[in-house]
């Protein structure tokens, strides 16, 4: 087990504007709702990780990793938080995103309900590597969001140094529990092949439907500028085909991935107050 990094739980307020949630991404609404679509897999998902790492606290021996269980479940609180308030204001704004989370929820359920817990933390641990990677590639490649409104900036670089800090959290106590023995390798590799086919087919099904409410269905700019985005130039889903690979190797770790250098830039996201309130630690 590495231990690079100790999560440390914040209670943020982010307030984004009502009036910019529908076109606030530089690129146009097309892109806008590549991100928005993303948005609402949270809630409902981080409480999904939650319960899943916190089934087996009681395995964890590790004093390190128990605190980093706590600190875990306190960021994954917040985001699910913050989170909820940004797509409140989607469906507020005429998005059918409670409905796409009613779908989301309902599955997660079936899956808490009637599959094994070993599963449900090797879901948790591969969706964990998806959305790290995912960050990465935010915090390595500023210009996939510079330009767009700051308050909505200001959370998704938020979200992405979070999900970098506590990264191998689930994985961590996934080898706690189940070791790195073949069977683990191969349970952990069918859930990330599993978890990302899932995700996608919910994904590109809703941020379709998202653009039709939006108005910009037929938009072939608006689209050629989100394939651009997400396979071309800056490419942000191209770019993490080869760390999502990396996953299969025997003995993979997350901090195999090591991106430390990007957290420094938490204190002086901490201390921009212009856009959001900033709280005591929860």
């Amino acid at each position: 087990m590495k231990f690079h990094i100790m999560p440390t739980r914040r209670n943020l307020k982010f307030h984004v504007p009502d009036e910019q949630v529908l076109n606030w991404h530089s690129k146009g609404p097309t892109v806008t709702q590549f991100f928005n679509t993303l948005s609402l897999f949270f809630p409902e998902g981080e409480r999904f990780f939650i319960n899943s790492v916190r089934h087996y606290r009681d395995q964890i021996s590790d004093p390190e990793l128990q605190e980093a269980v706590r600190n875990f479940i306190g960021q994954e609180a917040m985001h699910g938080r913050e989170h909820e308030a940004y797509n409140q204001k989607m469906v507020e704004a005429g998005l059918p995103v409670d409905r796409q989370e009613a779908i989301v929820s309902k599955l997660l359920d079936h899956i808490a309900r009637h599959r094994p817990m070993a599963l449900q933390l090797a879901a948790t641990v591969a969706l964990e590597h998806l959305t790290a990677i995912l960050a990465d590639v935010l915090l390595r490649e500023p210009d996939l969001i510079e330009g767009s409104d700051k308050s909505y900036q200001r959370l998704w670089h938020w979200h992405a140094l979070e999900e970098t800090e506590h990264k191998a959290v689930a994985f961590d106590v996934f080898e706690t529990v189940f070791g790195r023995g073949l069977k683990a390798w191969l349970l952990r590799c069918g859930a990330l092949v599993l978890a990302t086919t899932i995700f996608f087919s919910l994904f590109y099904p809703f941020y379709i439907i998202n653009v039709w409410k939006t108005g910009h269905l037929f938009n072939l700019k608006g689209w050629w500028q989100s394939i651009s985005f997400q396979w071309l130039k800056p490419g942000g889903l191209r770019r993490v085909i080869i760390p999502w690979l990396d996953w299969f190797k025997p003995g993979f770790h997350p901090w195999d991935h090591d991106n430390r250098q990007f957290l420094a830039e938490m204190d002086e996201l901490i201390g921009d107050t212009d856009g959001y309130q900033k709280n005591q630690a929860a």
